[in-house]
């Protein structure tokens, strides 16, 4: 007897979206040809071969090895989403094929390898989150309720599960909604995780019903528009769930919708040359916050050159976990290219992609920043990074001395915060802070 339950209905649906692909893709290879990743991985098979290879995933769970790779590999990067003439999104076809490709693994294996994922990160993001703030702000942030209301709010700023970590970021995009006259519910954290982790691992029933119960959640406000910080739960409301109550923006988009009311409220000039540590996969996210840097009075935004060798993939850096070694490079040539430009400071967009750029403050002739900084200065709104503070400390004992007054307001036991320390905040590091040891460097 299978030990395959019964499916539930988002599981039907991906199924009839499926169907609805492979009625509809000729196998033109079209997507591979705008992918970075073939070129990286050592795809050398041709594109059209590359895509019959997704369709026979889709339709056996089976494929050569070159399409069972791209669809493995796929870190999100977007290229693909204008090309297909026949209005298929290859990026959701790719999460359809990694679907298919662990269909036939235990039901009990893929649940209990979800369930380990989400909670690590549950344990993470609650300590490291608590670390950092008092109880009272970390409430504003992460706030343990939600009191009735007699008028929708405006929007819902939905902060992902592991936005707390950087909390200064959070912090900093409250002020400036605050500053726009914005009524907002804050959102976020693991009790209202998108599914991704469980998805991922081929969890698809526990992920979707965990998608689902977020988004009917965030319909039950009435709020007629969710703002995503994480570009992966709003890639999870868009692709995945299709068809929300609601409209769904990423924050740097909407803040650039509003830049005409902003800019009254950028009134200190902020001298520095800046660049973006930039990743293409979040349609208009790029855009949107160069042209917020670029109303900063004082700001000056320049491109990075890369190597024609490394191409910009992905949509943050932890998207390219599939791709580690080439992570590792793209993230030392954004760092190289951005001292040959002589900027002031890298400029992250995406709070993960600060905990990996903050640990490498001072080992380069530029500070590194999240965008939500730049902003809030010129606002006159500052909050400290704490995460900084702590990771360039890079010493459990240190870094529990000075976490001491946090441990005891939030209740926290002392050996698992050190064992969190220990093994997440300090070992997520994906380069080390020596240049020398970086890929590419020269001696």
């Amino acid at each position: 007897m299978s030990d395959e339950p019964t499916l539930t209905e988002f599981e039907r649906t991906l199924d009839e979206r499926a169907v609805g692909i492979l009625d509809a893709c000729t196998a033109c290879g079209a997507c591979v040809e705008v992918c970075p990743t073939p070129g990286v991985s050592s795809i050398s098979t041709a594109p059209e071969t590359v895509a019959a290879g997704v369709v026979d995933i889709l339709r056996t769970g089976h494929g050569d090895s070159a399409a069972e790779t791209w669809a493995s590999v796929c870190c999100g990067t977007g290229n693909c989403l204008t090309v297909c003439e026949h209005g298929i999104n290859p990026r959701f076809m790719l999460l359809l094929a990694r679907r298919a490709m662990k269909r036939d693994l235990p039901t009990l294996e893929k649940r209990e390898a979800g369930k380990a994922e989400f909670k690590k990160m549950s344990r993470s993001a609650g300590i490291i989150s608590r670390l950092q703030s008092p109880p009272d702000v970390l409430e504003r942030l992460v706030p343990s309720s939600h009191p009735e209301r007699d008028t929708p709010p405006d929007l819902i700023f939905y902060t992902g599960c592991n936005m707390p970590k950087t909390p200064h970021i959070g912090l900093l995009c409250l002020d400036v909604l605050d500053r726009l006259d914005v009524s907002y519910e804050v959102y976020g954290g693991p009790a209202n995780c998108c599914g991704v982790l469980q998805m991922r691992q081929g969890d698809i029933a526990n992920g979707g019903r965990q998608l689902d119960q977020t988004i009917k959640r965030y319909a039950a406000t009435r709020a007629p528009e969710v703002l995503s910080w994480c570009p992966t739960c709003q890639m999870q409301f868009e692709e995945p769930a299709a068809t929300q109550a609601f409209d769904t923006a990423m924050f740097p988009v909407y803040l650039a919708r509003r830049l005409d009311e902003l800019r009254p409220l950028l009134k200190t000039s902020v001298n520095k040359r800046v660049a973006l540590c930039e990743f293409p996969g979040s349609t208009g996210v790029t855009e949107s916050v160069v042209n917020l840097l670029s109303a900063i009075p004082g700001i000056e935004v320049v491109e990075l050159e890369l190597p024609p060798d490394v191409p910009r993939a992905g949509y943050t850096m932890f998207s390219l976990g599939p791709l580690p070694e080439f992570r590792k490079k793209l993230i030392a040539e954004n760092m190289r290219a951005a001292e040959r430009a002589g900027v002031n400071a890298l400029v992250s967009v995406y709070h993960g992609d600060h905990r990996e750029l903050a640990a490498h403050e001072g080992a380069w002739p530029f500070e590194f920043v999240n965008y939500m900084e730049l902003l809030g200065a010129s606002m006159g709104i500052s909050h400290d990074d704490s995460l900084k503070r702590l990771k360039l400390m890079r010493d459990v004992d240190l870094i529990m001395e000075a976490v001491a007054d946090q441990i005891d307001a939030h209740n926290l036991d002392p050996d698992e915060v050190r064992d969190v320390i220990a093994n997440d905040m300090l070992t997520e590091q994906l380069l080390p802070r020596d240049r020398s040891q970086h890929p590419g460097a020269k001696d």
